[in-house]
């Protein structure tokens, strides 16, 4: 995955430097493309690990419609935990005696995962995230836009509506007060000579630690998609708008460009009738020797 690498040099070389909303700062490019075969293995990062089980646990998550960190957390998948986490604290006034990071921060953090996964109503009330992805690939006003882009895959394979947005304007402000509005936030289907391809339109993307995971998850749900349809693997074509990298990453960044690129793995999907059918053990994934993982604080 050299074009993922090319574009992390790109940024510090040529990128400019931005304040943002989270008071992190950022090293930025906007409008960017990166295109994946995914006949040519699965693109799932080599030059540190990436786990794919997380990965698989949120997309399956975003196709159930869910939004509730609950169903992550109890397949200890944390990607999601922060915001929701920092929302409690707000909300319940303990921000003050909790700074970002710090032992005591850590310490109510294991505290609030706790009762995430042991009490249904604090679940409810603050494991929520609103109507981020999974309720607007479900619900969008009304429209289940997955099942309908998935039936008009089949019927209808030569059109150019196969859309799915997560990017509702008038419920920006309820993602806003416990989560994130999304980052990735439009795909299209494509059907050439029997192979489905996908591009994704990304608004927002944290390069070292965010787009190795929307690479791999938007492939994976572009080869369930091509396997529920009959099809065969085409393209992942990745679009950007802000491009960045958070400037305390640029440690590990540079850690990261000095490693070489290794072989692909392979990715192995179980046959289901429905995309909606999919579970945890359908995946098999092959031949992955990475790098060592690169940790990297998320900036909230």
């Amino acid at each position: 995955m050299k074009q993922y690498l090319d574009l992390l040099q790109l940024i510090k070389e040529t990128g400019t430097k931005k304040e943002d909303r989270t008071g992190t700062g950022t090293i930025s490019i906007f409008g960017h493309q990166m295109r994946f075969d995914l006949n040519d293995g699965f693109p799932l990062m080599t030059t540190k690990k990436v786990n794919l089980d997380s990965i698989i646990h949120e997309l399956l998550w975003f196709i159930k419609g869910d939004t509730n960190i609950r169903y992550l957390v109890k397949n200890r998948v944390n990607i999601w935990n922060d915001w929701p986490f920092q929302s409690w604290l707000n909300r319940t006034n303990q921000a003050d005696d909790c700074p970002m990071h710090s032992s005591e921060w850590k310490e109510m953090m294991q505290v609030f995962v706790e009762k995430i996964i042991s009490e249904d109503d604090f679940a409810e009330k603050y494991g929520d995230l609103g109507p981020v992805y999974g309720k607007q690939w479900r619900n969008f006003e009304g429209v289940d836009q997955l099942e309908q882009v998935v039936a008009d895959i089949k019927s209808n394979p030569n059109s150019r509506r196969l859309i799915v947005s997560a990017w509702n304007p008038k419920e920006i402000p309820i993602m806003v007060k416990s989560g994130l509005p999304p980052c990735h936030t439009l795909f299209q289907f494509y059907v050439s000579d029997g192979k489905l391809s996908c591009q994704l339109y990304q608004r927002s993307a944290d390069v070292f630690l965010g787009v190795p995971y929307n690479i791999a998850s938007y492939s994976l749900l572009t080869l369930m998609i091509a396997r529920v349809t009959g099809l065969e693997p085409g393209e992942f074509v990745h679009s950007f708008g802000d491009t960045h990298i958070y400037v305390n990453h640029l440690e590990q960044v540079e850690k990261q460009l000095k490693r070489d690129p290794r072989s692909l793995p392979k990715l192995t999907i179980q046959n289901k009738a429905s995309l909606f059918e999919f579970d945890i053990n359908d995946f098999k994934l092959t031949n992955y020797d990475p790098h060592p993982f690169i940790a990297a604080p998320i900036a909230i």
